[in-house]
């Protein structure tokens, strides 16, 4: 297993294993529908950019294959006073899951913040989503709930926070 820096060729394998995270872990959560119009090909030109655009985005690659990836940088609602960092997405394949890889993918993205000069991060995750409990096990404490509408249903969404970035339990 090997945790890089991902370049733009990621795009495609970042693109694969949103789609198909997505559509293993918010079947039931979110619309189906939405879910369903998911395409590589939309997701690749999306990641493609972000990449190009110079966000941190890091991939866990297996015999070079995109299993995983995370990805993060400034805070972007700016409704949050002492978090100025964010991270935006983590997904891994579900074969992948639970064998250390999120703690791996996150470790170098927290570094990159910190380089930054970022000192504090939030993630936003659906109330739903049982993955809520890793980032309580890394040490993040809810710090909101908020309504969102998603693909024409109403969601609740929990804000966790680690007010010291020094302080995710890697």
């Amino acid at each position: 297993m090997n945790i890089r820096k991902a370049t733009p060729q990621d795009a495609a394998g970042i693109a694969k294993v949103q789609v198909d995270t997505w559509r293993t872990t918010y079947r039931g959560m979110v619309p189906d529908d939405y879910l369903d119009q998911m395409t590589y090909s939309r997701r690749e030109e999306v990641w493609g950019k972000i990449i190009e655009d110079g966000q941190i985005v890091y991939v866990a690659e297996d015999n070079g294959e995109v299993v995983g990836f995370a990805n993060g940088g400034e805070e972007r609602s700016n409704k949050y006073s002492g978090y100025d960092g964010e991270l935006f997405a983590i997904y891994i394949l579900e074969s992948y899951q639970r064998q250390g890889l999120g703690r791996k993918l996150i470790a170098p993205l927290v570094e990159d913040m910190k380089v930054k000069g970022l000192t504090s991060m939030i993630v936003c995750v659906l109330e739903k989503n049982d993955s809520k409990q890793f980032y309580e096990v890394l040490g993040a404490e809810k710090v909101d709930t908020v309504k969102i509408n998603f693909g024409g249903r109403d969601l609740k969404e929990a804000v966790y926070g680690w007010k010291d970035i020094d302080q995710v339990k890697l």
